[in-house]
């Protein structure tokens, strides 16, 4: 949560508990449709998190208003039209079993209001939606925050909210900007939402565990192969696949730390209070489909693990740890080390004493807080705090693959820039290889 610690959420909380059970009608922009206090939700990205996010949403609403919702799903969009119909098509299920069954009501879909291209986040936004959800492939965000600041929408977006330093400062610029329009933007990062993350983070910056002195954070993944991949077809062309498997692929993706480890790092930086300063690591690609040396066109150019030490402007140290290898052990944590104990944030514990719970999945409490803000005139803004984050991941990635201590400012104002110039569906689009461990360099500062 944007500049608040865990006790200003419990604030919050406590009063706006008088409008859980209830909307109100509020006069910022972007809030309600006119005349009307139902919130109509649009969702832009129609994948496996998309769709779930909807169902969170839903859920929430129910957890808030029960048997009397005042939210509708209204519109959906996707780069492709199988994504957007198909997922049209699962809010509305035959199945009886289906976990969408139950909103059957809210859900105001038609052929109208379902929408393909690269142009699809532009129609939901001008489908009448008050609250939109943006859960593209990253590389899209800083875009579509922007499109959705400008439009006066209330937003939920996913992590990560860019990929490199040009959408970075993008993201930045958007924090005024959205926060003069009184716009909700809630993010992705589910843990600062989480009951137990929030009270143990109050007992390690209540001083539990002393000075902080260091912290380890991790993102390793074990077992079976953990990525996807979708066969290319015949005749598809090259941004047609990455898209299809934007995973593995830079200018969508951000590689795994970004995508996926910044989860931890935002839990470093939240018990910090603040962001790395310079960051070095060490990482490479050794194991992921063609080897080290792959056809990006064919097999990706991410890497597979990532060790990166991070420094701070208090002097405290973050030790980072991400991996994709099959056969290793799990390992996804946060370990806070002080001067007087040690707490073990993911579970809760302090000095092996467990200090924290939950009672609500965080993936619907982080939109039951969203949708209470709106409807308490008091909109949560956690653009600031997922941008820091974000960026504190590509930092650590950049520094990774110069292999070479890299600073935050010069990082910020690097001239980075991975989004393809004029992209279009079915277009060619060769991709670069993998970068080489060392001999990666910063983009020169942006005049």
């Amino acid at each position: 949560m944007s500049n608040s610690t865990a006790g200003d959420r419990r604030d919050f909380l406590k009063a706006s508990a008088a409008v859980a059970g209830a909307a109100v009608t509020t006069s910022f922009a972007g809030a309600f449709a006119a005349g009307n206090d139902t919130i109509k939700v649009g969702l832009i990205g129609c994948g496996g998190r998309g769709t779930g996010a909807v169902r969170n949403i839903l859920d929430a609403e129910n957890a808030i208003n029960g048997e009397n919702p005042k939210l509708e799903i209204v519109a959906v969009g996707d780069v492709f039209k199988d994504r957007a119909e198909g997922a049209a098509r699962s809010f509305k299920p035959k199945d009886p079993k289906s976990a969408f069954q139950k909103y059957a009501n809210q859900i105001k879909i038609t052929p109208d209001t379902t929408f393909d291209g690269l142009d699809a986040y532009q129609k939901v936004l001008n489908a009448g939606v008050d609250l939109v959800i943006l859960a593209t492939p990253p590389g899209f965000r800083p875009l579509h925050l922007e499109a959705a600041v400008r439009a006066g929408k209330n937003i939920f977006c996913e992590k990560p909210v860019a990929v490199d330093a040009t959408g970075i400062r993008k993201c930045f610029e958007l924090v005024d900007e959205s926060k003069k329009k009184n716009i909700a933007i809630v993010a992705g990062t589910q843990r600062r939402h989480q009951k137990g993350y929030i009270e143990t983070i109050k007992k390690i910056q209540d001083g539990a565990i002393g000075k902080v002195v260091t912290a380890r954070v991790a993102w390793n993944s074990g077992g079976s192969p953990p990525i996807w991949f979708n066969a290319r077809q015949p005749g598809q062309k090259d941004s047609t696949y990455q898209l299809r498997n934007w995973y593995h692929y830079l200018w969508l993706c951000g590689d795994h730390i970004v995508e996926q480890h910044v989860h931890n790092l935002d839990v470093a930086n939240w018990v910090i209070g603040e962001h790395p300063i310079k960051a070095t690591g060490m990482g490479g690609r050794a194991s992921r489909p063609g080897g080290p040396n792959a056809n990006p066109n064919e097999f990706g150019q991410i890497w597979d693990h990532f060790a990166v030490e991070y420094e701070y402007k208090n002097g405290v140290r973050v030790f980072s740890y991400c991996r994709h290898i099959a056969g290793g052990d799990s390992d996804v944590s946060e370990t806070v080390f002080g001067t007087t104990g040690v707490s073990r944030v993911n579970n809760y514990t302090i000095n092996n004493q467990e200090v924290g719970s939950d009672d609500r999945d965080a993936y619907v409490q982080e939109h039951i807080d969203l949708l209470n803000s709106i409807r308490a005139g008091r909109p949560l803004n956690e653009l600031k705090t997922v941008t820091e984050s974000t960026f504190t991941a590509i930092l650590g990635r950049n520094a990774t693959y110069a292999e070479r201590w890299l600073k935050w400012d010069d990082a910020l104002a690097a001239n980075e820039d991975t989004m393809p110039k004029d992209l279009a569906v079915d277009a060619d689009l060769p991709a670069t290889p993998a970068p080489t461990p060392g001999a990666w360099r910063l983009p020169p500062k942006k005049v």
